[in-house]
């Protein structure tokens, strides 16, 4: 069964081209009577898509999204027999990543699939093929055996199970079929975290929201009520996980006895060290051994590493469910770049009341300009008044920054950073097709989202002209590796950062992603978390690089992506604030420094930008980012030494989130791992 969630759309990696793609004029053509969904989120509509019956009975879809120009055109052709399970499965077309053809078909009980990941065959037996790709539309082709088994579940092609359960969160909603009651359900099994799709009475699919939304045509207008539904039924789920890990035994005195720490402030590693932690703060650093309570619980730390909580600087928080596998990784802090004001605040206030167990968040609002490109839940805008009016609105709902994106008109963004200013907000995000980084700087920018916007004063103008569409990765892939940094133009900008303390958030691993996987490995960004996850997710994890523009090679993109890595080195070790984020799943954070550490800076150095840099960037390092008596209690035993190896990071020991004590194993088993990480 094709995910429900969205996500997959978020961003443009996914799998790489294996052979010439279907054109988008030899896709099929919905039929006058087709069924027609539109893709949707609360910034306007994304796209299209259609179901019909076929004359030989097979379900047929088409999907038509132009996503922050980002192209899907694809048709899949579904056969399934009594009970509801595909017998064949057809997918053609094209995504941002190139051919999308996929294959599926039983043929004397077994079963033989091809993706752009994998190919393979099986006993059929009563398993469901679980595409890799294709519309999202079709999984109201594969929902019966699901809705059928009930708790039961069902086996899953090429590996794993999944069941599908239903909440007790009913909605009502209206469009041009009538009155319709949805419910709520959860797919689990296939993703790390409950995966939610709304079901008709029947069982048919009705919709599903996950960043994006898909809807029938003319039920647009219930969308907000479905995502209010839908985060208030994932809310119920939270407080009686924070009742198992939020005990009043989580809450006692701590003593890590003998412990290696991180000097987030000195960027050094201290050994030999005790460390206090009572009533939410950080008593006690140093090698005096304290007088303890008779209720502190001690903590030996020999041949372990304590590490101020992680910071994610760029994590887009989906749910609840996301939070709790942000701090099962050891993040206790995020900047989330671009989130809805609506989940944020439930969540902040949730949080202090401990019923929810989630980072800290400090979270941005996207503004973007009206019209086919705008980013998906960003507050869309169409003059300079609206713009000035969105900053206000960000303001009073108590977020902390603004995120221009890439379809905003140029003139705008000076006088509304202005007065984002003045209004004490933040101001950040990608630089608009037409603009430079300096641009960006001179229109206001506190920060730089994206390496591959801080290369755009050395792109060529046709680059820059189009740096709204995959040309803002595919260009410096092209182009960088040829950068020299103490030359013009890039002397300048990394001179002006550096004076100016503009920070830039790299998010290196996206690039890793979409320019330098291998289709059908798994990206290293994952690779120690395989056996860990659904087997549907980790096949994920084997996506591709999306296709090059003419006359760019896979040589030229290795070469530009490792100098990126030099690049982020350069600027840190010229003064330029360096904030490490993932925009993934929270998951590649660690292989975020790892590449830092690859590209000339040292551990202690790149722990920085995770811990007291990015602490700095929102302004609470007075606060929190580093283990200092008087601080707050977010911290991370790391099972390990990442002085030596950065990536032991990610063997999670236990962590502190605002004084409570958390087993890594216990939240490694509520955040839906299945063990530790390699």
């Amino acid at each position: 069964m094709r995910r429900f969630m969205l996500a997959a759309l978020l961003t443009a990696s996914a799998a790489s081209a294996l052979a010439a793609q279907t054109p988008k004029e030899k896709l099929m053509t919905p039929p006058a009577n087709a069924t027609h969904f539109v893709v949707i989120s609360e910034a306007g509509k994304h796209g299209d898509e259609w179901a019909w019956t076929m004359p030989d009975g097979s379900m047929a879809f088409r999907e038509s999204i132009l996503l922050r120009g980002l192209v899907f055109e694809q048709d899949e052709v579904v056969k399934v027999d009594a009970a509801g399970r595909p017998t064949s499965i057809t997918i053609r077309g094209v995504t941002p990543s190139g051919d999308s053809g996929e294959t599926f078909a039983i043929d004397k009980a077994i079963a033989k699939w091809k993706s752009p990941v994998d190919e393979g065959e099986a006993p059929a037996g009563n398993a469901v093929y679980n595409t890799f790709g294709g519309t999202f539309l079709s999984s109201s082709a594969t929902v019966a055996p699901f809705y059928k088994a009930g708790g039961k579940g069902v086996d899953l092609l090429p590996s794993g199970h999944g069941t599908l359960e239903p909440s007790k969160t009913t909605l009502s909603v209206t469009g041009p079929a009538g009155p319709k009651t949805i419910r709520l359900y959860f797919l689990k099994g296939i993703g790390q975290s409950p995966q939610p799709a709304w079901l008709e009475n029947n069982g048919k699919l009705f919709g599903f929201w996950g960043g994006l939304g898909l809807v029938p045509a003319g039920y647009e207008g219930n969308l907000k009520a479905i995502i209010a539904a839908q985060e208030a039924a994932i809310a119920d789920l939270a407080p009686a996980i924070a009742k198992r890990l939020l005990t009043a035994e989580s809450r006692k005195p701590i003593l890590f006895r003998n412990v290696k720490i991180y000097d987030a402030d000195n960027q050094k590693f201290v050994e030999g060290q005790n460390v206090v932690v009572a009533n939410s703060k950080i008593q006690m650093v140093g090698t005096m051994m304290p007088k303890m309570t008779g209720d502190t619980r001690v903590i030996d730390g020999t041949g372990k590493t304590l590490v101020p909580g992680l910071w994610d600087s760029h994590m887009h928080m989906s749910d609840d469910f996301n939070a709790l596998s942000e701090v099962a990784i050891g993040v206790t802090s995020i900047r989330n770049p671009g989130g809805s004001i609506e989940l944020a605040q439930s969540q902040a206030s949730r949080r202090i009341a401990g019923t929810l167990v989630d980072p800290e968040a400090f979270t941005s609002v996207i503004v973007d300009r009206k019209g086919p490109l705008a980013a998906q839940g960003s507050i869309t805008v169409d003059s300079l008044d609206e713009t000035l009016a969105a900053v206000r609105k960000i303001k009073a709902a108590g977020m902390t920054a603004v995120k221009f994106y890439t379809s905003m008109n140029p003139a705008w963004i000076p006088p509304a950073a202005k007065l984002a200013h003045e209004l004490g907000l933040h101001v950040h995000g990608h630089i608009p097709a037409g603009m430079r980084t300096l641009d960006a700087v001179n229109a206001g920018y506190d920060e730089i989202t994206h390496i591959y916007f801080a290369t755009m004063q050395a792109m060529p103008d046709d680059v820059v002209a189009k740096s709204n569409t995959t040309l803002r990765m595919t260009g410096p892939g092209r182009y960088f590796k040829d950068v020299k940094f103490d030359a013009e133009p890039t002397r300048t900008v990394i001179k002006t950062l550096s004076e100016k303390k503009i920070a830039v958030d790299p998010t290196l691993v996206v690039v890793e992603g979409v320019l330098m996987a291998n289709a059908g490995t798994v990206s290293p960004a994952y690779t120690a978390y395989v056996g860990t996850l659904p087997p549907a997710t980790e096949r994920g994890f084997k996506a591709g690089p999306i296709p090059l523009p003419e006359g760019t090679t896979r040589a030229d993109t290795a070469a530009s992506f490792k100098h990126m890595t030099e690049y982020v080195a350069a600027m840190r070790h010229a003064g330029v604030p360096i904030v490490a984020g993932t925009d993934g799943s929270g998951l590649e954070l660690v292989r975020e420094l790892e590449l830092y550490v690859q590209g000339g800076m040292t551990p202690a150095e790149a722990l920085a930008t995770a811990t007291i840099a990015a602490a700095h960037n929102v302004h609470v390092d007075n606060r929190t980012g580093s283990i200092v008596a008087g601080k707050e209690a977010d911290l991370l035993l790391v099972d390990g030494d990442p002085e030596k190896n950065i990536g032991d990071l990610r063997h999670v020991d236990k962590v502190v989130l605002d004084g409570a004590l958390l087993d890594g194993d216990a939240l490694r088993k509520e955040a839906g791992f299945s063990g530790k990480p390699k």
